[in-house]
């Protein structure tokens, strides 16, 4: 009798494990905030429903009085088959295990393993049940439940590589450290300006989305070295006060604002949080420090009246201290003349597509030629950038240009993208399952996103019928043929369809538009 009990401990545990891993996936894509995680699950019920399948199971097996044996078999079947629905499937962008996840997994295996010491020490067919059927239905909560445990652990972990950190920039004493903030584009301004100040300086950049202040604390600790001149840190936020921590702990001199837009709504609610947000690192430089900023953004023009610091502008418009004029675009790239307030201008080619690589490439250009590298001297490392991966990247693929823009998208980013795929000539397809974290105002503005693509594409291809529904309404309002929309369930469906799609002779050029999160 006990192999059977231990045989459903197994399956049991099996399944707590892979629900515990999925769990503290998502919870990881939600930046291990408590309360962003339970608007995922209030959103997201489903992911609840193995566990209680699971309880229900052994709560129903007691009470209908199914013999011990029976019992037994029957729970350990139903955890075996649940274990195999929740076995981890390939994700977008894995869990990654960092120490805080590790501490966490041990954690909650202590807690697992106490509750199978006793159901197997008890070994009672009622408390193995009853204890069976609470562990799995609050099997999705194990993981909050740990990072409550561990808070305080996690603190002081935290304040450590925090105070460690400081000290380390503190000793690099001639580092200038330049921060890059924005709803959009920080991320290939980040890239774009490593790749320029390189003309004349060793710089150091956050990796990858490394813009929270425990991947700045890890990149400072594990990669800044002392020969290091720049350090260029991306800075992102979700919250009021998170560029404000950042900027506290790198302590930036300079600071490029590249965008203000309606992202990440559901946790900062107004635009006029997101703005004040953005400009926390206006408010945080020195009184000697230079704030450059992206006057073709109408939310930073209108903030631009509150900056005390020294603004350097850029964007097209001739009113900017750095502007780019005569862009053009192919599937080969984008030319463009760059513009400096002493009247110098030079004439760039680059592999990045779209006006507003332009303008963030023109940004770093400001940066650059402000710390005396002169545009010439530019020329060499504008022609080595290469698309940020899925920010509006040019790739070739089968003699089709296809243009990946697949990273989380926002209304303002998604227009320009619009934008940079109306320069292209050919045929223009569209691919796209819409925008998301926008809060309540997502239908609205995927809708607007939908009409404003009307005016380009000549085919879309949306991405999941409900998904997509608010960006079909946009497209159907703004006159846009029904016969040259075409609804898949996924992105597989959806290119498929696009590579099959006539062109009548012409290059084909795809547009891929944003890609859910795991965590969607």
């Amino acid at each position: 009798m006990i192999l059977l009990y231990v045989i459903a401990t197994v399956a049991a545990l099996a399944f707590l494990l892979f629900t515990v891993i999925k769990s503290m996936h998502m919870f990881q894509l939600n930046s291990y905030k408590m309360p962003t995680h339970f608007r995922w699950l209030r959103k997201n019920g489903r992911s609840l429903l193995p566990g209680l399948a699971g309880a229900v199971a052994a709560v129903a097996v007691l009470l209908l009085g199914v013999p011990e044996v029976g019992a037994i078999l029957i729970v350990a079947a139903v955890y075996l088959v649940l274990a195999a629905i929740q076995f981890p499937r390939k994700a977008k962008k894995p869990l990654v295990y960092t120490m805080r996840v590790i501490r966490m997994l041990v954690t909650i295996g202590l807690l697992a393993a106490l509750c199978a010491i006793y159901c197997l020490v008890s070994f009672s067919k009622a408390r193995f049940l009853i204890v069976l059927a609470v562990v799995s239905a609050l099997s999705p909560l194990l993981v909050l439940a740990a990072n409550i445990l561990n808070k305080p652990i996690e603190q002081a972990i935290n304040q450590y590589y925090i105070r460690d950190a400081k000290r380390i920039l503190k000793s690099s004493r001639d580092l200038l450290t330049i921060g890059v903030t924005g709803s959009f584009g920080k991320t290939s301004v980040k890239y774009i300006l490593h790749t320029l100040l390189q003309a004349q300086f060793d710089v150091l950049k956050t990796p990858e989305s490394y813009n929270t202040p425990m991947g700045v604390v890890k990149t400072v600790r594990g990669m800044l070295r002392a020969t290091h001149q720049v350090f260029v840190c991306e800075m992102g936020a979700r919250h009021v006060g998170d560029i404000k921590e950042l900027c506290d702990l790198v302590e930036p001199r300079m600071g490029i604002i590249t965008s203000v837009g309606p992202q990440h709504l559901e946790t900062f609610h107004t635009i006029e949080n997101v703005r004040k947000t953005k400009f926390e690192l206006a408010d945080s430089l020195p009184a000697d420090g230079t704030v450059f900023l992206n006057l073709e953004d109408a939310n930073i023009r209108q903030h631009l009246p509150y900056v005390k610091n020294r603004v350097v502008s850029y964007g097209l418009s001739q009113q900017c201290d750095y502007y780019a004029s005569d862009i053009s675009a192919s599937s080969k790239g984008t030319s463009f003349t760059a513009h400096t307030p002493d009247g110098r201008s030079e004439v760039y080619t680059t592999r990045m597509v779209g006006a507003h690589n332009v303008i963030n490439i023109i940004g770093a250009i400001a940066v650059c030629c402000e710390l005396g590298i002169p545009l010439a001297k530019l020329k060499v490392q504008v022609r080595k950038l290469e698309g940020v991966p899925h920010r509006l990247q040019l790739l070739r693929r089968n003699g089709i240009t296809i243009i990946d823009d697949a990273y989380n998208s926002n209304p303002t980013g998604s227009r320009a993208a619009i934008d940079a795929l109306a320069l292209f000539d050919g045929c223009k397809i569209l691919v796209t399952p819409g925008m998301v974290e926008l809060g309540e105002k997502q239908d609205e503005l995927n809708q607007a996103f939908g009409a404003y693509a009307a005016g380009v594409c000549d085919y879309v291809m949306l991405v999941g019928a409900a998904q997509t529904q608010s960006i079909y309404n946009g497209l159907i309002s703004a006159g846009y043929p029904e016969d040259r929309i075409y609804v898949s369930e996924d992105l597989h469906g959806a290119l498929s369809h696009a590579y099959a799609v006539n062109s009548q002779g012409k290059e084909k050029i795809i547009l891929l538009e944003n890609d859910l999160p795991d965590n969607f």
